[in-house]
């Protein structure tokens, strides 16, 4: 089951540079059969740069478990950068406000239906903000939940669900999914802070197991990005 999940990842690495040289961007020699996550550098005045640690850690461990060649290191991304078709996948994260242009929605979506994904990761304070991005990214389509049964928490490790690393107001862990055509295009991990269980070990002082679940959680959401139809 494994070898399949990594073929189907390599396959979609080669699919998705494809799509990339369709939009007229050239992937650097680098890019060529790696996974890489871009870092969403958003608009708004929220701390877009939080947990430092957690995305290289995350690429590290991401080609350790799953055997997906994946670049050393992530990059940070606005909307408007010539490099944004490059990664797969988008990760954002933060405790203040997404308040991107109608231009940067614009060039958002577009990726997004070339095949991108955005996985945001609320680290408690995106909310409120974050909804009404996706009501004006998605006016046709609501945020939904994402039950336990879907296979973005089966695409590598069988998990419950979305696993509640830190505690803030008392509310479950849940994610939400923006679905287009069928297609989940947007996950979204609230009240969860899978991002803060994947910094170094000292920075939280978060328990192996609480780590080791964030980690299993985080590398679904890339194999899923990688791997869903």
């Amino acid at each position: 089951m494994r070898i399949f999940l990594l073929l189907s990842a390599l396959a979609s690495l080669l699919s998705f540079g494809t799509a990339v040289r369709a939009q007229g961007v050239e992937q650097a020699p680098e890019d060529l059969g790696q996974f890489r996550v871009g870092r969403l550098q958003y608009a708004g005045g929220g701390d877009w740069y939080a947990n430092p640690s957690s995305l290289p850690n995350l690429l590290t461990e991401f080609e350790r478990r799953t055997g997906v060649p994946c670049s050393d290191r992530e990059a940070n991304v606005t909307l408007d950068d010539e490099r944004l078709y490059r990664y797969p996948m988008l990760y954002a994260t933060g405790h203040g406000t997404m308040r991107p242009s109608s231009g940067d929605l614009e060039r958002l979506r577009r990726y997004l239906d070339a095949g991108g994904f955005l996985w945001v990761d609320d680290n408690y304070g995106l909310d409120e903000s974050f909804r009404q991005l996706v009501g004006e990214l998605y006016p046709e389509h609501e945020l939904e939940p994402v039950g336990s049964g879907h296979p973005i928490f089966h695409a590598f490790y069988d998990l419950p669900g979305l696993p509640k690393i830190h505690e803030h107001d008392g509310e479950p862990a849940q994610g939400f999914g923006i679905f287009d055509n069928g297609r989940l295009a947007v996950f979204y991990s609230w009240s969860s802070d899978i991002g803060d269980g994947l910094e170094d070990p000292a920075v939280h002082g978060d328990t192996p197991e609480g780590r080791e679940a964030a980690i299993q959680m985080a590398v679904n959401v890339c194999m899923y990005a990688l791997t869903q139809p």
